[in-house]
């Protein structure tokens, strides 16, 4: 009888250990919402392996590339609701819901990638934390890249050389704020009728990053590409803060370590595919201009001189990440 009831006794403690094991590590399915860069895309996928071998299988990532469940506003909200688990969006339409990442719209808070990403790995793991408010859950920054300014009139490489040049610019009040007070005449223009605007000379330049000007073949209506670098934009990867919370401590570990192995290899191969166009730009005949850090600091000290650091942190609610971000 006493052997009986111990052979219960194991058998009931094995079966409680085994069911709290499997409930620790059951099955999970996120639905990842990608954008449309190679480096990203690229990115995701590796994302998915090392996270599916690292959970053991108890975890399942479903990719959705090129924004196919919808633009960056509408993936923040479906993720925040849950109908994304995970989603990568530009950080303009995430400004809307959280002023913080009006941070980004500035220009010359950065004078190099390395101290982009010095940045975001350190002071803005605090606004990621901030996005929790919202139901999110910041996983970390991929790199959407640095805008650069092309024109048909000069090699530009220091605030004077852009005054009175007109350069279309997106509708956005501190992009347009900076602009004049570099001296440039700064048109708000929907991107569709760049190309034309440029081949008809209603506007003399434009800024965008290098892979935007690549794809749309600006290089055929602009001679000039300079890399003043002057607005670093990321993407914000985010994950719905409710199914985060739901996994284990072993899974939540192992989307860790596949998100840090995914970002180091994401920011790598966009570096990669950048060095590439630039390449590809100068076989097509356009001039590259490539600033020295004491030109860059040139331009940012007219960004502080206006005041324009200021206008950004007024719309910010912790307008601290700025200074804690800036370069100095």
């Amino acid at each position: 009888m006493k052997r009986t009831l111990m052979l219960v006794l194991v058998l009931a403690l094995a079966l409680g250990f085994v069911s709290a094991v499997c409930a620790a590590d059951k099955r999970v399915t996120l639905k990842f919402s990608n954008v449309s860069s190679v480096s990203t895309k690229e990115a995701g996928a590796l994302f998915k392996q090392i996270l599916e071998k690292e959970s053991q299988g108890s975890i399942i990532v479903r990719l959705f590339p090129d924004n196919v469940l919808g633009d960056d506003r509408m993936v923040i909200e479906s993720t925040i609701f849950g109908d994304i688990d995970i989603g990568a969006s530009a950080t303009s339409p995430l400004a809307k819901l959280i002023p913080d990442f009006y941070l980004f719209d500035c220009p010359f808070v950065f004078l190099s990638v390395e101290d982009a990403y010095a940045a975001m790995d350190g002071p803005g793991e605090s606004m990621l934390k901030v996005m929790e408010n919202k139901g999110l859950k910041g996983i970390g920054f991929w790199e959407n890249g640095f805008r650069n300014l092309t024109n048909n009139e000069v090699a530009a490489r220091v605030p004077g050389d852009v005054k009175n040049m007109k350069i279309r610019t997106m509708e956005n009040d501190v992009h347009l704020a900076a602009w004049r007070a570099f001296g440039a005449k700064p048109i708000p223009m929907a991107y569709t009728e760049l190309f034309t605007a440029l081949q008809k000379g209603a506007v003399d330049g434009q800024e965008n990053p290098l892979g935007l000007i690549a794809s749309s073949k600006l290089y055929e209506v602009q001679k000039y590409v300079s890399l003043t670098q002057h607005v670093y934009t990321p993407y914000v990867v985010c994950m719905n803060l409710n199914k985060y919370n739901s996994m284990s401590d072993a899974q939540r570990a192992a989307l860790k370590k596949a998100f840090k192995e995914a970002t180091a290899f994401q920011r790598k191969r966009s570096q990669e595919l950048e060095k590439e166009i630039l390449i590809d730009l100068e076989k097509y005949g356009t001039v590259v201009t490539r600033l020295t850090p004491a030109e860059k600091a040139a331009w940012q000290k007219v960004m502080s001189e206006a005041k324009i650091f200021d206008l950004v942190k007024r719309k910010m609610d912790n307008p601290k990440y700025l200074d804690e971000m800036r370069s100095k």
